[in-house]
């Protein structure tokens, strides 16, 4: 708000703080400006499915509120147990579920069973029945063609968005299509993400992906969870316990060297599909040896700084199309493309042959130098922090220079309209100010002198009073009039000229927002191939090489990752199970000495006194690495085709599962044994110590015959237990299939030292004992264990022990005579004979 005024002694005022409109420098953007920002919180995104199922095929297409893209997978075959949509469900973990009103049998039980089935997922999803009309093929086609889709150039005619969508959306694939229309048609009804917004304004769509579940090796939940790859935690901070977790000690966490958020996405993304496609693998293992070459580290390190400029692009496009593009959005998106301009550059020098490198070179086009080129020379960065609003640069429009400058010129020059005022007032009026107020025009601002008590007394003529404020009166006079028929209201002029040219900036950014949304593509995926280059350089991780045409893995001087960086000394062991040979390894040993580490390790092990803590190759999470495309801690190991991983390790229990600690296992073991193949790798530690010994026993090697009666088409089997009998009772056939395993030992007198090296043998004992004295248990009950597990063992009977009957038996006669001596002998009402057959005979009872 501009003021002018004039003092008391009939001399005019000057401009106030705050009142008088000051020019501001305009500021050349560059990377660095801003950089203590902080980003803004993303919102949780929501993901809304839409799936359709028809002989024996899927089709399927999602909207993610995160980015504000349709991804949608190719019509695919599934089983009439719809496997693949549940995987597809475990993944993406839908918000809501469309599909059509008319089902068959099949879907319709699936669809039931998801409603029911609510304890695997935070919230179980919507099921939402649309009309099947909804999804007919034509209609959905129309749908597809008619959207408004801003990655599209208004440009083209409509023959030509009839061929781009083409390219992008197989319309070969019905079912797909269909299920695309269906989600259109749910998304316009819910109106997802514009529930407030007018009813012409649309659903922004910001993008078409396909995804693909081919190749992907399947794990589950719980294996993530005991393998540690993933570990949730809740977050100290106060401010975020009712939705703030954190990332606890765990695979994905010491891989996460992420710059930018998309990349820590992509990353987990990777993490939840690990894949058998080798070309992809090995691509990833390209980029990270390249830049494990010491010649490359300061490039690595250059690229790692410019990709933390890279920021949410889909929320900022979002915005734009909605229309609510933020100041802070402009200085953002400048940065991103800035930085995306330097990774081009730098990946043009880097070797062409690296399918990465070629892609940022090409596909970051001259589009990225031309919305960087615009917003440089448009956006006054500066004035619009200061407004709070977007500004542009002068000499981008000369009609909003000429506005400017005469908004600039208005303090002098209504200083001197005051002046004028001042002498056309009563002799009792101090002094005056010209004030303008933007929507409301220019006003006459006296003080409220101490005679103008009531309304009537603030009537001067000449002039039209407005409003008080702050004792202080506003009118308008002749004067202010004609300056609003001179001036007008600038102000309001000035920001609807800015508007309309930050609408027709924001027009050419979403022109070429297909290259934005490349740009974060590949963005993130040379962050997540960093990360990994830094952890491997890091930790002396190696690259595994692929075999397609083995089956199994073998490693050489594995190492548990979370493992080697808790324990002070680390041994690492070798691994192979390839061929038809040793497909069921039972590894057998003392506790403690490291079988369920050869496994994984579900709970890292606190080390006792000074020894060191050591443990075997990891053959889950080795595994589980050079199928998401990382260096591998070993010297060198061996993947054959793997297309799963089974786990029955570490029992996820919860009340809200209704189920029993030993039914948990059944479950997870029974998964193992209804879907495992040949090329499966299942690891089980000590199934069947959740109930009675010889039950256990027998169910456990009812699973491994049923395993070996499947010849050469047995999965790779880890089997981690203490159950001695499996082997002395000879319970297994014997033949090339099963190879027994120990953890090496060795005897000191009482002594009992782990080496922590696994060796071909069995254990001839659990040492419990051994493992009970480290756990602190008094020699007393450690020594009379031994005895009972002796007697046991020999077939004796067990005696209770004497010290301990005899005190016991003091104990009660102690007890009998301090009730004696407590009655009262002389009492009349006292019953000897009750109390002699209530108290004294029991008692003798127990003490004889």
């Amino acid at each position: 708000m501009a003021s002018v005024g004039a003092t008391s002694g009939r001399t005019p005022q000057e401009p106030g703080p705050g009142e008088a409109p000051t020019s501001l420098p305009s500021l050349a953007p560059v990377p660095g400006f801003g950089e203590g920002e902080e980003e803004e919180e993303e919102e949780p995104a929501e993901i809304h499915l839409c799936v359709l199922w028809n002989s024996g095929h899927l089709g399927i297409a999602y909207y993610d509120t995160g980015d504000s893209t349709i991804h949608f997978m190719p019509d695919a075959p599934d089983h009439e147990s719809l496997k693949l949509l549940q995987r597809v469900l475990d993944e993406i973990n839908p918000l809501s579920v469309v599909t059509s009103a008319k089902q068959d049998e099949n879907m319709t039980r699936f669809l039931g069973k998801l409603v029911s089935q609510d304890h695997r997922a935070p919230k179980r999803p919507e099921i939402v029945f649309l009309p099947s009309v909804d999804f007919g093929l034509e209609i959905s086609k129309q749908r597809l063609l008619s959207g408004n889709y801003s990655f599209i150039p208004d440009s083209m005619t409509a023959t030509e968005k009839i061929l781009f969508l083409s390219s992008i959306i197989p319309f070969d694939c019905l079912l797909t299509v269909r299920a695309l229309g269906g989600l259109l048609k749910f998304l316009g009804r819910r109106r997802i993400g514009v529930e407030l917004e007018d009813y012409n304004v649309s659903v922004p769509i910001l993008g078409f992906k396909k995804f693909v579940l081919t190749h992907l090796v399947s794990i589950d939940q719980d294996t993530y969870s005991v393998l540690q790859i993933f570990k949730s935690e809740s977050h100290p901070s106060v401010y975020k316990v009712a939705s703030g977790l954190k990332e606890g000690l765990s695979l994905f966490g010491i891989l996460n060297r992420c710059r930018c958020k998309w990349g820590e996405k992509l990353l987990r993304l990777w993490f939840t599909r690990p894949t058998q496609d080798l070309g992809e693998l090995n691509s990833r293992l390209d980029v990270i040896q390249f830049f494990l070459l010491p010649q490359n580290l300061d490039m690595a390190q250059m690229l790692h700084r410019l990709l933390g400029h890279i920021k949410n692009v889909p929320l900022i496009l979002k915005r734009m199309k909605l229309s609510h593009t933020k100041v802070s959005d402009w200085q953002v998106l400048y940065k991103t493309v800035y930085s995306a301009l330097g990774l081009r550059d730098a990946c043009r020098s880097l070797p062409q042959s690296i399918q990465l490198f070629q892609e940022i070179a090409h596909d970051f086009s001259d589009d990225l130098h031309h919305i960087a080129s615009l917003i440089g020379k448009v956006v006054d960065f500066e004035g619009s922090l200061a407004e709070n609003r977007f500004t542009v640069l002068p000499n981008i429009d000369p009609e909003i220079d000429e506005k400017k400058r005469r908004l600039m010129g208005l303090p002098s020059f209504l200083t001197e309209v005051a002046r004028k005022e001042l002498e056309n007032l009563d002799s009792r009026i101090p002094s005056c100010s010209v004030i303008y107020i933007p929507l409301i025009g220019f006003l006459l601002c006296i003080p409220r002198l101490p005679s103008m008590v009531e309304t009537s007394d603030f009537e001067i003529e000449g002039l039209d009073f407005m409003f008080l404020s702050e004792e202080k009166l506003h009118y308008r006079s002749a004067r202010t009039k004609e300056l609003d028929t001179l001036l007008g209201d600038l102000h309001c002029d000035i920001r609807d000229q800015e508007t309309l040219l930050m609408y027709q900036l924001q027009c050419q950014v979403l022109a070429r927002a297909a290259v934005l949304t490349r740009v974060l593509d590949l963005a993130s995926r040379l962050d997540v191939l960093l990360a990994l280059a830094s952890a491997a350089r890091d930790y002396g991780y190696s690259r595994p090489r692929y075999s397609a045409r083995l089956l199994g893995v073998r490693i050489r001087n594995g190492r548990h990752p979370l493992m080697e960086l808790c324990a002070r000394t680390f041994v690492p062991n070798s691994a192979e199970c390839m061929g038809d040979t040793g497909r069921v390894k039972v590894i057998t040993g003392p506790n403690s000495s490291g079988k369920s580490i050869y496994l994984k390790q579900p709970h890292l092990p606190h080390s006792p006194g000074p020894r060191p803590v050591s443990s075997s190759p990891q053959v889950g999470l080795i595994t589980f690495m050079a199928l998401v495309g990382s260096f591998v801690p070993a010297e060198e190991a061996e993947i054959g085709a793997v297309d799963a991983i089974f786990t029955r390790i570490h029992s996820c229990e919860s009340i809200s599962l209704g189920l029993s600690t030993f039914m948990i296992d059944l479950n997870q073991v029974a998964k193992a044994v209804n879907n495992a193949t040949e090329r499966s790798l299942v690891l089980i530690d000590e199934f069947g110590k959740g109930t009675n010994t010889v039950d256990g026993l027998a169910l456990l090697a009812a699973v491994i015959r049923h395993w070996l009666a499947l010849g050469p088409m047995c999965p790779h089997i880890f089997v981690a237990t203490n159950f001695l009998s499996l082997v002395q009772l000879q319970l297994l056939p014997q033949g090339p299939l099963v190879q027994y395993l120990t953890m090496e030992t060795c005897e000191d007198g009482d002594d009992l030292v782990f080496f922590y090296q696994v060796c071909e043998g069995v254990a001839n004992a659990s040492h419990a004992s051994h493992t009970a004295a480290q756990a602190g248990l008094p020699d007393r009950l450690i020594a009379r264990g031994k005895e009972v597990s002796d007697l046991i063992r020999s077939g004796k009977p067990i005696k209770p022990v004497k010290e301990l009957l005899k005190a016991k038996q003091m104990e009660n006669c102690q007890t009998l005579v301090d009730k004696f001596l407590k009655l009262d002998l002389e009492d009349p009402s006292l019953d000897l004979e009750t109390f002699m057959s209530q108290e004294v005979l029991p008692a003798a009872t127990a003490i004889l």
